[in-house]
């Protein structure tokens, strides 16, 4: 099992995460910091293999934390989840060795992509004395292009994406639900949910998680116009 420490000042987005982990089996929660001060202490006292670590904190922030453990030389990979989007501090981040930044607000699916990745990294490094050039581009620099599908996945229609698709364009403007879609389009809500995967899956949307009371996250869309051009073959 990989141990795994939460560094967040937020209780509500430390609940959060902390339910996105039990969620993503292979992951034993260590415990859960509130302070940077609070995780150096924890970290003496404990064994951890990976660090959900936040920036903004009242104290030493994140890339403090990050510091120290690199400058101590401690075998604790971290994952940085924060608000903080400059590229300076997501820069400093990488340099210090983080192997994944994830920027708030973020869904599930980013949060279980990030685990899954370093799961797999992590068995393949266990297993490994040499690497080849492929092996290491493959599993640790991660260099595989990803590959569109050449059509719609079964179940999806070109009629019904060509109305959605319509709806999305029509209000492009700004985020929306699914309920939105719905609401528009008279497509029930596990349909318009299962082409929404797709279009955020060929990178076309962009999904974000809003925390809303606990339990209940919003997950909220929007158009990538740059992007747009990837649905003509679909439709």
């Amino acid at each position: 099992m990989i141990r795994v420490m939460i560094v967040e000042d937020d209780p509500m987005v430390a609940e959060f995460n902390k339910r996105y982990l039990e969620q993503v089996g292979g992951f034993e929660l260590a415990s859960v910091c509130f302070s940077a001060e609070q995780a150096i202490y924890e970290l003496e006292k404990e064994r951890v293999d990976l660090l959900l670590l936040d920036i903004f904190m009242p104290g030493k922030h994140g890339l403090d934390l990050l510091s120290y453990i690199r400058e101590s030389e401690k075998k604790i990979d971290v994952i940085v989840i924060s608000a903080a989007s400059d590229i300076d501090r997501i820069q400093k981040a990488l340099r210090l060795g983080a192997v994944d930044y994830l920027i708030k607000p973020f869904e599930f699916e980013r949060f279980r992509e990030a685990l899954a990745a370093y799961q797999e990294k992590a068995a393949f490094i266990q297993n490994q004395q040499v690497l080849n050039q492929a092996e290491l581009d493959q599993q640790i620099l991660r260099k595989e292009e990803k590959r569109l599908p050449e059509e719609l996945p079964k179940g999806l229609t070109k009629d019904t994406l060509n109305i959605i698709w319509n709806v999305i364009t029509s209000i492009k403007t700004g985020p929306f639900s699914t309920e939105d879609v719905v609401s528009r389009t008279g497509i029930s809500r596990v349909s318009v949910r299962k082409y929404l995967k797709f279009l955020k899956d060929i990178g076309v949307l962009d999904v974000k998680v809003i925390y809303g009371t606990i339990g209940r996250p919003v997950y909220q869309h929007e158009y990538i116009e740059e992007k747009s051009n990837i649905i003509k073959q679909y439709l």
